[in-house]
């Protein structure tokens, strides 16, 4: 019964403070967040699909103007999504943005090194139970140089991107998720997206090892966006997969942008169920306008500045997302169905006991 807000759910641990100063201070950083993480992904999206059209010929070289215009026509599309609202553009986008990833992935597996991919499957697994623990602990004093160097340019970069898309997700999450036990929601939120996640990244990752084994440097061939596509350089119907994974790309996105640009109008209009579209078109073309002026600034240093934006941004976030844990905690302690449950099998035992 409480208010779409993050600061909604800190009522558990402030109280009625939650609903004041300090709850509106929590809002603006989860807003703050969404805007800059969204526009870095818009921007990573440009680079991406830039690196798309060079290859397969339709551009000679992409520069910052096509890159600003791509990010253009990206905010056009996701902020006429939002306002369509959920049930209409973004869950429209969602399925065929599912549809389509299925196709790509089924592509590489069965024309790519199949052998290869199914047995990097358990012993990703494995390898990543092993190292899991290290791997989060693992700081530059660990290596030299050349680790502190791609720990801040890539590790704590994902970090903060994935803090940023925090505020957003979690709450388009919770708003289609209503009625839902807390067991459905983590089993369909986090196993199941998990589960494919591993499949794609040993279908994907698999089949650019599996190119590098045999004497293809995908990374000096390519830059670091267009790897994806070097690798489907070397796959048969080039043309098609190349077509196709800009295509996903856009939609991924804009299915993205959209439920962010709905969320920040959530979050600046006190929790508002259906926000204004007005306010749902400022919050989407000012996220297009900033991932546009970080290209147009940064030029061939574009990527650096999106990940320097997205580390600042999600930052303070993160102070937040601690606080979340608690109170999350304290309020489902207390809920009356878990305590009225406990109770109850505690009287159980009694009477068993007896």
């Amino acid at each position: 019964g409480r208010k779409q807000l993050i600061s909604a759910a800190f009522f558990p641990l402030l109280g009625r403070r939650s609903e004041g100063a300090v709850g509106k201070v929590i809002d603006i950083l989860a807003i703050i967040a969404t805007m800059f993480g969204t526009a870095a992904s818009l921007g990573l999206g440009a680079l991406q699909i830039g690196s798309g059209l060079e290859i397969i010929g339709w551009m000679d070289n992409v520069g910052t103007f096509a890159l600003v215009a791509l990010v253009g026509l990206l905010t056009f599309a996701f902020v006429g999504s939002a306002v369509s609202g959920v049930a209409r553009g973004i869950h429209w986008l969602s399925n065929i943005n599912m549809v389509l990833a299925v196709i790509l992935a089924l592509f590489v597996f069965v024309l790519g090194p199949t052998v290869l991919i199914l047995n990097l499957l358990p012993t990703a697994i494995a390898d990543y139970a092993a190292q899991l623990a290290t791997m989060s602990g693992r700081t530059a004093a660990s290596a030299g140089d050349d680790t502190a160097s791609w720990l801040s340019s890539w590790t704590i970069f994902y970090w903060a991107w994935w803090v940023s898309w925090t505020p957003f997700v979690g709450m388009f999450l919770a708003r289609i998720s209503r009625g839902r036990t807390i067991r459905q929601f983590v089993i369909g939120v986090i196993v199941i997206p998990t589960s494919v996640s591993l499949v794609w990244f040993a279908v994907f990752g698999g089949a650019g090892i599996g190119q590098q084994q045999d004497g293809v440097d995908l990374a000096a061939r390519s830059s670091t966006e267009g790897q994806l596509f070097g690798m489907l350089d070397h796959l048969p119907l080039t043309g098609f997969a190349t077509v196709l994974v800009m295509v996903l790309v856009a939609i991924f996105f804009v299915s993205g942008a959209d439920a962010a640009s709905l969320v920040m109008g959530t979050l600046s209009q006190r929790g508002a169920r259906e926000p204004s579209t007005w306010v749902v078109i400022f919050w989407g073309t000012l996220t297009g306008g900033t991932a546009a002026l970080i290209l147009w600034t940064g030029g061939s240093d574009a990527l650096q500045g999106l990940q320097t934006m997205t580390i600042i941004a999600a930052a303070p976030f993160l102070l937040v997302m601690i606080g979340l844990c608690f109170s999350l905690y304290r309020d489902v302690s207390r809920d009356p169905l878990i305590v009225g449950s406990s109770k109850k099998s505690a009287h159980e035992r009694v009477s068993d006991t007896v």
